[in-house]
């Protein structure tokens, strides 16, 4: 991806948002290792033998991308937190089914020594995250799409600033804000549960 500029690759991107096949050929081998470093740094984040393999994700993430090729992309930035919205939208469907099979759906029979050393607590932290998100989003969505382009997708406060056409200074405070707008949701989510 250090070959290509920023400016050949918006290039590539908006090319494809008008049709050109060819760009997404071109474009597919120059941000893969972006999608990559997405993928790795959520999977960072999960618990020790995730079911979910980076690459698997990765995957997922780059045939969902290939349904938008009618976007208008602003930029890299814009493309890589489109990527982190659905790598954070795989994971959550994939803590969901896992919540899912742990209720009883599509049950399988097996020991009680088994069972035991089946634990899905981060697939909950996930999903109660993702509700906390939701209703953020519902209350002040740019607040959401900055937690989820910083947290999910790793971009900087400045690249944030860039997609979301808003200050460097309003990201942070937005950022400040939703941070502890989360903590309290979060609270009364473990709260609720005890």
């Amino acid at each position: 991806m250090h070959t290509n500029s920023p400016k050949e690759i918006t290039r590539l991107l908006v090319a494809w948002g008008d049709g050109d096949q060819s760009a997404l050929e071109e474009l597919a081998p120059l941000v893969q290792a972006e999608l990559h470093r997405l993928a790795h740094h959520y999977m960072r984040r999960e618990r020790p033998g995730h079911t979910l393999q980076t690459s698997a994700l990765v995957n997922e993430a780059y045939i969902r991308l290939i349904d938008w090729k009618n976007t208008r992309w602003q930029n890299l930035a814009h493309f890589f937190g489109v990527s982190a919205q659905l790598m954070r939208r795989i994971l959550v469907d994939h803590a969901r089914d896992r919540q899912y099979l742990k209720r009883g759906g599509g049950a399988l029979q097996v020991s009680l020594s088994e069972a035991a050393a089946f634990s899905l607590g981060r697939s909950s932290d996930l999903v109660a995250l993702d509700e906390a998100l939701t209703a953020l989003a519902e209350v002040d969505r740019r607040k959401e799409q900055v937690v989820e382009l910083r947290f999910f997708g790793g971009l900087s406060v400045k690249e944030v600033a860039e997609v979301l056409k808003v200050s460097e200074e309003t990201v942070m405070r937005d950022w400040q804000l939703a941070k502890v707008w989360l903590l309290r949701e979060l609270d009364k989510t473990v709260m609720s549960d005890e």
